[in-house]
């Protein structure tokens, strides 16, 4: 992330952070044939123990959070921590703040506005390991998500579409930019794999135990530390950083 949020505000289960994550993003206004594979996507994702990141917007977000269910979805808004936005998804917002987790860092009673979006946005893709675009069409919310995730290094993985459709996901594509999820079963088979890792193994926290200093922790894993910090996976002592 260019700049990293200095306050977080949750209501939920702050376990949701020491889980696996993948952030679901795409169209409001989302054809059938996308929803109904998201929908399949988020619940798979969530039976193998992933949890799913999103923005609690209307179409694609919506569906992700709903396939997943509740309890094993992240929701992260671009307004207050008491507001609802959209008002017509209040229902799941209010639901995810019960039994997942919604996070924000704008202070309580601000309302959404334009700018704060793409902010929003750069959280859910910083969340998760790795950024899914369902459907997007050339200079959407979602193709600005795509840029945030090759500036942090995550892979994307797109859906199938129809001629005609997801203008945005046929690019990268075509600049080799993202993947095709060709077969869901096995995309979610693969990402739990990796998942099952242990997290001493992966290289940033054997990097924190040589107790770098947090600016060269930044520079070093600009995406890893963000999460850990929100995991409980790291602590800062001293201006340096250290595994849990």
């Amino acid at each position: 992330m260019k700049r990293y949020p200095r306050t977080l505000y949750y209501r939920g289960s702050l376990g949701l952070l020491d889980t696996p994550k993948i952030s679901i993003v795409g169209s409001r206004r989302a054809g059938q044939y996308a929803r109904n594979a998201v929908y399949e996507l988020a619940k798979k994702l969530a039976l193998s123990g992933i949890t799913v990141v999103s923005g609690a917007a209307t179409g694609i977000d919506r569906i992700a959070h709903e396939g997943a269910g509740v309890q094993r979805t992240v929701a992260v808004l671009p307004c207050g921590i008491d507001r609802h936005y959209p008002a017509s998804n209040r229902d799941l917002i209010e639901s995810i703040g019960d039994q997942g987790l919604l996070l924000s860092h704008f202070e309580p009673g601000f309302e959404a506005r334009e700018w704060s979006f793409v902010e929003r946005n750069e959280i859910v893709v910083a969340l998760g390991s790795a950024l899914v675009i369902a459907e997007a069409e050339p200079g959407s919310g979602s193709m600005r998500s795509a840029q945030y995730a090759l500036a942090m290094g995550k892979p994307i993985y797109v859906l199938p579409h129809r001629l005609g459709e997801s203008g945005g996901t046929r690019r990268l594509l075509s600049e080799n930019k993202a993947t095709m999820i060709e077969d869901i079963d096995r995309f979610v088979e693969s990402l739990s794999r990796v998942s099952r890792q242990s997290r001493e193994d992966t290289p940033f926290i054997a990097y924190c135990r040589s107790g770098p200093t947090y600016e060269e922790a930044v520079a070093a894993f600009p995406s890893e530390i963000f999460e850990a910090e929100l995991g409980g996976v790291i602590e800062v002592r001293n201006g340096r950083v250290y595994p849990i």
